[in-house]
């Protein structure tokens, strides 16, 4: 089929984009940018940009809030919305799916989160940032994948699924912290009334109801509801996402024995002169594009149109509006704080020993095996990996400090551990023969 020319234009950008390592690229060229920005003679126009206010509603019913908390408590529960969509799919059909193949990825992901946790709270214990301990418990995924992407074809396919399932599991372990650790004084009226349309959602979901405007609408309301109680908004998204439907309406017998036959109507059907297609003709194809649509899973299809604007747009925004800080002369002398200290060494070192010391039990007490084909250094490499914690530490840093000094500390410590956890990682994995 012979392409059209804005198809050769957009080949290029489609190629992009759908390169595993693409959306860690756009991550950390956001960080790049906000960074310089911050330490340019506009930073002024950064600080305003982002707390300049941005008011939605109507009559009493208003949301006036900075244009960062728009992105930290909106955009963000699409984020975690694509990220309960995920779990979701790992849970039914994917490595989450058995105990068999979750308890590798999902004890790791465990080692991961407690030995972090318990380095910094060794750190702080009694003092007034101790409240930060959930900072280096978390993975980022899109920056740890891209690097394990970047890190060579002679990485086995199981090493990657292992990274994936346990950014996964840790995934779901930082909604659970911040659903149960991080929650602001609860309103509990908005809260029954999004209990109440997340019984909908649920009920919609068991009467077939597929159609993606009826979860976005009930969505919407249930997000509303949990930012006025108190209960942070993202984990709405999360909640939202697991009443998705996640089974097609016909089976793939059904899907190709009547695909079939509305293929043979279309090339019986009468046709008609010129380019247009005839009235007989376009009905098969529409009988065909209902089959189509009846043979997805609407979790599936929001996953995959969702994806793109995750990646290439709220997480860089997100990126964009967290990661500005100011590096003096005193960067390096700055990092000598318990708040730096214990999340560098938490997510550098604790989450090294955490995910590999977990994994190395649970293979030596035969619970599990490791991946097909992987070597103990590639465990170490990904282990290594691991305490990139860019996207999601950042986002705890906002729940867990409102003090402006530890939420600086605690950017410093996030962005020295990741840059080191990556590039050790990298190099760690590039050696493997």
């Amino acid at each position: 089929m012979a392409r059209t020319p804005i198809e050769h234009i957009l080949k290029p950008v489609s190629r992009f984009i759908h390169q595993e390592f693409t959306g860690g690229i756009v991550l950390f060229v956001s960080v790049i940018i906000a960074i310089i920005w911050a330490n340019s003679p506009a930073r002024e126009s950064y600080l305003h940009l982002w707390e300049t206010n941005l008011r939605v509603g109507f009559n009493n019913m208003t949301f006036d809030k900075p244009l960062h908390i728009w992105i930290n408590d909106g955009l963000m529960a699409l984020f975690f919305f694509v990220i309960g969509l995920e779990l979701k799919r790992e849970f039914i059909a994917g490595e989450l799916s058995s105990m068999k193949k979750a308890s590798l990825p999902m004890i790791a992901a465990l080692g991961g989160m407690i030995v972090p946790a318990l380095i910094y709270i060794s750190m702080n214990s009694g003092l007034s940032s101790s409240g930060g301990w959930g900072i280096p418990m978390a993975t980022d995924i899109a920056f740890s994948l891209a690097l394990l992407s970047l890190a060579g074809r002679r990485i086995p396919a199981s090493v990657k699924v292992f990274l994936s399932a346990l950014a996964v599991a840790d995934d779901l372990g930082a909604v659970l912290v911040i659903a149960f650790f991080y929650t602001a004084k609860i309103a509990f009226f908005p809260l029954v009334i999004a209990g109440g349309v997340l019984m909908l959602l649920v009920a919609g979901n068991l009467l077939g109801i597929r159609h993606p405007i009826f979860y976005l609408i009930l969505g919407i309301i249930v997000w509303a509801g949990f930012l006025m109680s108190g209960v942070h908004a993202t984990i709405a998204g999360v909640l939202v996402a697991f009443t998705i439907p996640a089974r097609p309406k016909i089976d793939e017998d059904e899907f190709l024995r009547d695909a079939r036959c509305y293929a043979d109507e279309f090339e019986v059907a009468r046709r008609q002169d010129g380019s247009l297609i005839s009235p007989e003709q376009l009905r098969a194809l529409e009988k065909i594009k209902q089959l189509s649509v009846d043979a997805e899973t609407p979790l599936q299809k929001i996953e995959n149109s969702l994806h793109p604007w995750v990646a290439f747009i709220i997480m860089p925004l997100f990126a964009l509006a967290n990661s500005g800080m100011v590096i003096g002369n005193d960067f390096f002398s700055s990092l000598v704080n318990p708040v730096s200290m214990g999340i560098l060494l938490g997510l550098f070192f604790g989450k090294f020993i955490g995910v590999f010391s977990f994994t190395w039990l649970m293979v030596k007490m035969k619970l599990a095996s490791l991946p097909g084909n992987a070597k103990w250094m590639h465990i170490c490499g990904v282990a290594i990996l691991a305490g990139i914690g860019f996207t999601m530490s950042l986002f705890i840093t906002g729940l867990a400090f409102t003090d402006e000094v530890f939420i600086t500390q605690a950017k410093y410590g996030i962005l020295v551990a990741s840059f080191i956890a990556g590039t050790v990682g990298l190099v760690v994995l590039r050696r493997i023969k």
